[in-house]
Parts: C-alpha cells; structure tokens; sequence
C-alpha cells in the first residue's frame, strides 16, 4: 500500500515515511524524521526532526511531536494533546543542549489536550486521560488522570479499565480477548495473547 500525503503537506528532503501512512492537511515533516509504517498524521501536525513514531500509530490533529520524542508501535495521540522537550525554556536562552528524551511504549493512549512535560516514560499500554499533565514516569497499563497525573487504575490492552485495585495483589480477565490480567506488588503482567 502506497504512502497517501496530502498536497498541503511539507515533507522535507530526507524524512523516512514508512508504507501505507497517511498524511493529512498542513502537516509539516521535518528531515530526520522517522515514521514507521500505517501511520495516520492527522490535520495540522509537526513532526521533528530527532523523532521517531513506530508503526500503526495514530496521531490527531494539532500535535507537534517535537525532538527527543520516541512513539513505539500502535501509539495514540489524542486531538491537541502536547509534547515539551525543555523542562525550564526561555525565550532569551538557547537550551537545545538540554532535551530532555520523552519515550511512549507500544499501545499507550495519550489522551485529548493532556500535556506530556518532557522526560518522562509512558509505559505500554498505560492510558493518560483527557487534559491531563504528566510529569512523571507511567507504568504500563497504568489509567492516569489529573493535574498532575495521578493513577487511578488500571487498563486492558484492549482499551477498557480493569477491575482491580490500584495496588495490592489481584487477578482478572478481560471479557473483550479472555487476556488474564495479574497485579502482584503493584506490577500488572498479562497472560495469553489478545485476540
């Protein structure tokens, strides 16, 4: 399947765009770029130029994926939602030297206008709500919501809270895969591949 890229898209000279991705109005591909294959870059997104987006991620409208951001496989961002890659910018002072690396595992769902300050790691899986502010690392499979985020459960890989508490030792299983969902000491591991 061919690379769709929409006529008002900037793609510059040696971007890597993988096969079967979409690219919609007024996006903007900066050179180093790398984009892996089957993904969807909605309306109005930046990607720059020390970024990598693994494949079958879906990013929404209005994201800027700024330098320093890592997107592992099957990632979504939500319409709006915001990547930093400065932890104290200004204006007046030149801190390019100062990135700090953002990484998002396989599967995470970073939700509408939530902020992402940089640094930090989303685990797999985990679940930011909608405007929520992360500053501080996720665990995987973690449902994060708030200012700043806080983790109020846990999440399927299908997508659908788990019924478990947030710590302890607990076990269920999905009605969507029949995946079993284990928690011991505060780590949620999984059993059986989803469907």
């Amino acid at each position: 399947m061919d690379t769709t890229v929409h006529e008002t898209a900037i793609i510059d000279t040696g971007a890597k765009i993988g096969k079967g991705s979409r690219i919609w109005h007024w996006v903007h591909v900066c050179s180093g770029a790398k984009i892996g294959d089957n993904v969807s870059l909605g309306q109005n997104v930046f990607v720059g130029n020390k970024v990598s987006i693994g494949h079958q991620c879906k990013i929404q409208n209005n994201v800027s994926i700024y330098d320093n951001v890592t997107l592992e496989e099957g990632v979504f961002c939500g319409p709006s939602m915001v990547f930093t890659n400065v932890y104290n910018p200004r204006s007046l002072i030149d801190r390019k030297a100062e990135y700090r690396d953002t990484l998002i595992k396989k599967g995470a769902t970073l939700g509408a206008n939530c902020t992402i300050v940089c640094g930090v790691e989303v685990g797999k899986y985990a679940f930011v709500g909608a405007g929520s502010v992360v500053n501080k690392d996720v665990k995987p499979y973690a449902l994060m919501v708030g200012v700043p985020a806080k983790q109020i459960g846990w999440m399927s890989e299908y997508g659908e809270k788990l019924d478990l508490p947030i710590q302890g030792k607990a076990k269920t299983t999905c009605p969507h895969t029949g995946r079993t969902y284990q928690l011991i000491n505060d780590v949620l591991s999984t059993e059986g591949n989803i469907k």
